[in-house]
């Protein structure tokens, strides 16, 4: 099996900050995730990086906000995006 992309979604905002969020599924967990798939979900404000969820190998799932980056504890992919869609959220009606 290849990998597989199960969810692709992006989101441009009038005030120019924008979403990216895709979800694949993988042969294989990516280490030292145990499930598999491969995601990045990224929120961006004036060309920065303000939150992330990922996956990269060697760091498993974690999430960034600002520039902290701590550990998330991935569940499933309806629960992944559903966190991150809340704390994108939450930062936009935080900064209104």
């Amino acid at each position: 099996m290849e990998a597989k992309l199960i969810y692709r979604y992006e989101l441009d905002y009038d005030d120019g900050a924008m979403v990216r969020m895709v979800v694949w599924e993988v042969p294989h967990p990516i280490p030292p995730s145990e499930h598999r798939y491969k995601y990045r979900l990224v929120y961006v404000e004036e060309g920065r990086r303000v939150i992330g969820f990922d996956n990269e190998r060697g760091k498993g799932d974690h999430r960034h906000v600002g520039d902290a980056e701590s550990f998330y504890p991935f569940v499933d992919v309806q629960r992944l995006i559903a966190d991150f869609v809340g704390a994108v959220e939450a930062r936009r009606t935080s900064c209104a």
